[in-house]
């Protein structure tokens, strides 16, 4: 398989869950500013959507989207038990808790990233976004991970986008329960490679 990233992005979140399901994998930097790869070919002509990520099958199918990469690899592992099987409740806890990361946290954030956005729209994003982060906090209250005691993915997606907030001026240091997830997650031998491999950690 190939995985198309651009360092610390969201697709961060799918390259922890590789690193995590011990499945062999190429990694592939893809520039969401350029849409160039290393050897300056096109991205666009792998994805014409120019962003990541994106995992390249080895049948040679793409999947986009990363709650539908990180299920899919997770899926691949069962023995991991990187997310509870299909059917039951807690798979379904899990697509609740990739969804609101991706629609309430992930896309949140985006206006912060934006320089053409003025800075009254930016305080209003933060705001909103310090009060999903609160929510968060209080249900890790008594909890590990999202989802209990053990690791799934979701977890990844909230460790990569609740650590944006630091470069946009979302302060999450007074959200205790979540800063010691944040830590706990940081600590994961699954979560260092891959910040190793995209250069943010030496």
């Amino acid at each position: 398989m190939k995985l198309y990233y651009s360092p610390g992005a969201c697709s961060l979140a799918s390259h922890i869950v590789l690193h995590e399901s011990g499945l062999p994998f190429q990694g592939v930097v893809a520039s969401t500013k350029t849409k160039k790869l290393a050897d300056g070919s096109d991205y666009t002509a792998i994805n014409p959507l120019g962003y990541v990520p994106l995992l390249e099958l080895d049948d040679g199918q793409h999947l986009r989207e990363g709650p539908a990469i990180m299920q899919y690899v997770a899926d691949q592992v069962p023995a991991k038990k990187l997310i509870p099987a299909w059917g039951t409740m807690p798979r379904y806890r899990a697509i609740e808790c990739l969804n609101f990361i991706a629609t309430e946290l992930h896309k949140g954030f985006s206006p912060l990233f934006n320089p053409a956005m003025p800075e009254d729209a930016k305080a209003l994003a933060r705001t909103r976004l310090v009060d999903r982060l609160k929510w968060v906090d209080s249900q890790l209250e008594g909890r590990d991970y999202l989802l209990g005691s053990t690791f799934s993915v979701p977890d990844a997606y909230l460790f990569v986008v609740a650590g944006w907030g630091k470069h946009v001026g979302v302060d999450i240091a007074t959200l205790r329960h979540l800063g010691a997830f944040m830590a706990r997650m940081a600590a994961r031998p699954g979560v260092q490679a891959a910040l190793k491999a995209e250069g943010s950690l030496k």
